[in-house]
């Protein structure tokens, strides 16, 4: 890191009101980038730039020099989750309360026995093996879009995205969340099964009912989808 900068974070982190603001100015960019992908959810423009700069102040304060990243890196997961507690808290991301609910007795259910399968939580639990996946996709963290079952194994944000950015990497794995949303039931279980749960077509075909081939045909169109997406986003 440039000793410049090093000098102007310790400085903001001892109380230095002129040099945040000053480091809040010079990462205006990064937080209009972010929040690009939460426009027209009812919400200013400003506004959310307001409260992404509070998720980089956040970031500054608690900058960690032993991690060795930069601070801009660093910031991106404070900016997003300032925006999405705020958009969440005002009412403006919402998730079924169904959904909440059936998710809380899933945990429920996985802590009393880890390797419990959806069908057998659909059967426990008195609802569609859909409504499961739904439920537990809903309540995933971003994280779980770089699950692979092995080493070579490509993840689903690595199908989607090939940058190597981390910050557009952070980025693109909000964006690809917003698409999994935008999914019917048949494809969000796909790919909830296929990269949450790392399933092989084979299987995903089993527990759906259909054949390996028109999974496959599944799978590439919502990938190629998504991709789309994302480069127009």
């Amino acid at each position: 890191m440039d000793e410049t900068l090093k000098q102007k974070i310790i400085k903001a982190q001892e109380g230095d009101k002129l040099v945040l603001n000053e480091l809040v100015e010079d990462n205006c960019g990064l937080i209009y980038s972010i929040i690009k992908r939460f426009e027209n959810r009812g919400c200013e423009r400003e506004d959310l730039y307001q409260i992404g700069a509070i998720g980089l102040i956040k970031a500054i304060k608690k900058f960690d020099f032993s991690y060795n990243v930069a601070l801009s890196t660093y910031a991106v997961s404070y900016i997003i989750g300032e925006i999405k507690k705020f958009l969440r808290d005002d009412g403006i991301i919402k998730v079924s309360r169904q959904y909440k609910t059936l998710a809380l007795q899933v945990n429920i259910e996985r802590k009393n026995n880890p390797l419990i399968t959806i069908e057998e939580l659909s059967k426990k639990l008195g609802c569609e093996k859909e409504e499961i996946a739904i439920a537990i996709s809903s309540t995933n963290p971003i994280e779980s879009l770089e699950s692979k079952e092995n080493e070579d194994d490509l993840s689903l944000m690595e199908k989607i995205c090939s940058k190597d950015n981390i910050e557009e990497k952070l980025i693109n794995k909000m964006a690809l969340n917003e698409c999994i949303e935008n999914l019917n039931i048949r494809e969000r279980k796909i790919i909830f099964l296929r990269y949450y749960k790392c399933q092989t077509q084979k299987k995903v075909a089993d527990i759906i009912g259909i054949s390996q081939v028109q999974v496959s045909r599944i799978e590439k169109k919502i990938l190629n989808n998504m991709k789309r997406e994302l480069r127009e986003a």
